[in-house]
């Protein structure tokens, strides 16, 4: 279905004769050089390829560094002449983890040999535009902001190149970047020198200037600006939440697609839940202690106390001037060395309310559509976290084990690796009742993912009828990876995408063997995004029953050859 769209929209744009007019240019000028309102782009015609035209690395706000960092984002520098646009621009300033960009802003062998360390630039406030191929305007358009815990992430990853999915739902794809970690969300008044309320939410800001940057610039990309639906996975669901309550955000987007995030207080939840939202007091906490931290380590002072004293007799200015001349990398350091880590946004009642659950409820959010997405094994990617339950973390390999253990995996080949040779022997075997790796995922998640979820959608639903959620239960890697990840956190996204490699786990998941199951699942997942961003509807005749609205969920599944579909 797809590809039969693809060449229709590609055979339109060779008969037309004003190929590029349609699309923001005159006849003379190229479809992949536009203007913004900053000065004119020259990106990517990768018709004949993916059916795509596409730009990369745009600057939407000025480098939040020296005075600007830990200042909201300010609108970009005008340049003159054509501004290369074939390239991503940095990922944002974080340690290496599994799910960041390595030395190099790509997916290769660097990122285990860089975990742990510094990577990125804090030079990141950029973003990057998809569009089918065709001389067609007024497209929805779909802003996509990536997760990773809010201290890790890149739009570079491979899953999220948007150009399948641009062509699939024909729609302007936009990805874009925002500060992680402290850089992004950081609860320390004594840095603000506006008039406005202070907000320690600067990636939540850098949310809402690329939602702005969409609203001025789209339209020359093809893009209806009174038509955007504002996506996010995981930590970016998180902030896509946010600003479904945060009055910054008004106006900006029409329907929002947040997949696996929560925006929880342990108040509005059952007790022994684990929150995915926390009091702007626990961020206020963390940045008095990292200054601390950082007072130490220069040897201002020997101990806490010391350092409190010493933080005490500084003006803001004094505190502020300290904290923005420190290298950024020896900021993150610090956090991970004192222990300070965990990021999100922040409720300081200035970008995002106190409670946002409590606002939704009292019906003071933007009341779009919602298609929320979630996972059957959520908890499978936080293997660590069975320590929270009294064990032990899940596996006994080091990050940079699994990565190298991944990397070398080849899926349609036997091997001689077990679930022995991953998991901690406390949870094997894996389908133990009570003990084994798999209930204790699931209890995980019942503590975890789902409390959060059903308080945000129970909730909407008490303001509006057009709230759906699907799970996402496909669980067919090649073993022992199918233990071990099953349908987890993320692994639907490059079904969204469109996209299965090569990227993180990639080798571990697609197989010859499910391929044909696996695209099948991925085209009929792809047509409800595209339902989603034309109508604000998922509903579509490729799901062969109605998709209807929670407390129900649309379960996305496949076996090896086909699809498995069901309501729930």
């Amino acid at each position: 279905m797809v590809d039969v769209r693809w060449r229709a929209q590609c055979l339109g744009a060779v008969l037309s004769v004003l190929a590029v007019a349609g699309c923001g240019g005159g006849s003379s000028t190229p479809p992949e050089v536009r203007e913004t309102a900053y000065g004119t782009v020259r990106g990517v015609d990768a018709s004949a390829g993916t059916g795509t035209y596409a730009w990369k690395g745009i600057p939407f706000a000025r480098p939040p560094v020296g005075e600007l960092r830990w200042q909201p984002p300010v609108a970009p520098v005008a340049w003159s002449g054509e501004r290369d646009a074939t390239r991503f621009g940095n990922a944002c300033l974080q340690m290496g983890r599994l799910y960041g960009p390595g030395a190099n802003n790509r997916f290769d062998d660097s990122i285990g040999q860089t975990l742990g360390t510094p990577v990125g630039n804090e030079d990141c406030l950029t973003l990057n535009i998809w569009r089918p191929a065709t001389t067609q305007d007024n497209l929805p358009v779909l802003l996509f902001l990536h997760g990773g815990s809010a201290i890790s992430g890149y739009t570079a990853d491979p899953v999220y190149d948007g150009a399948a999915l641009a062509r699939s739902a024909n729609a302007v794809v936009v990805t874009a970047n925002y500060r992680l970690d402290v850089l992004g969300f950081f609860q320390m008044p004594q840095l603000h020198t506006g008039t406005q309320a202070y907000t320690g939410n600067y990636a939540l800001l850098d949310n809402v200037q690329a939602l702005s940057f969409i609203q001025r610039n789209i339209g020359n990309f093809g893009g209806n600006a009174g038509n955007v639906t504002l996506m996010g996975q995981s930590a970016g669901a998180g902030n896509v939440l946010a600003l479904l309550t945060s009055p910054q955000a008004a106006g900006l987007f029409h329907k929002a697609l947040p997949i696996s995030g929560g925006t929880s207080l342990a108040t509005q939840l059952p007790a022994g839940s684990i929150p995915t939202l926390n009091p702007a007091s626990k961020y206020a906490a963390q940045s008095s202690a990292l200054l601390a931290a950082l007072v130490q380590a220069d040897g201002l002072a020997s101990d806490t106390m010391g350092a409190a004293a010493v933080v005490a007799g500084w003006t803001p200015a004094q505190t502020a001037s300290y904290l923005r001349g420190k290298d950024g990398r020896v900021v993150l350091q610090t956090v991970l060395r004192a222990g300070l880590t965990g990021s999100g946004p922040i409720p300081d009642n200035v970008v995002l309310p106190a409670d946002p659950i409590a606002e939704m409820a009292a019906g003071r959010y933007h009341k779009v559509p919602v298609l929320s997405g979630y996972t059957a094994d959520e908890a499978k990617l936080f293997a660590p976290f069975l320590a929270l339950l009294g064990g032990k973390p899940g596996m006994k390999i080091s990050d940079a084990e699994r990565f190298a253990m991944t990397q070398a995996f080849n899926p349609d080949a036997a091997t001689t690796l077990t679930t022995a040779d991953i998991f901690d022997p406390s949870y094997l075997p894996v389908t133990a009742p009570g003990t084994g790796y798999n209930a204790r995922m699931k209890l995980l998640g019942s503590v975890f993912i789902e409390p959060s979820r059903d308080s945000l959608l129970n909730t909407l639903r008490t303001q509006q009828s057009n709230v759906w959620s699907y799970q996402f239960n496909w669980a067919q890697q090649p073993a022992p990876w199918n233990d071990v990840y099953g349908a987890a956190h993320g692994f639907d996204l490059p079904f969204v995408f469109g996209n299965f490699g090569p990227s993180l786990l990639a080798k571990a998941a697609n197989s010859t063997a499910n391929q044909p199951g696996r695209l099948a699942l991925s085209g009929v997942m792809m047509d409800s995004v595209r339902a989603f961003v034309h109508t604000g509807n998922p509903n579509h005749a490729g799901l062969g029953q109605e998709w209807q609205p929670w407390p129900r969920k649309f379960i996305f599944d496949a076996d090896l050859k086909a699809t498995r579909l069901s309501v729930q």
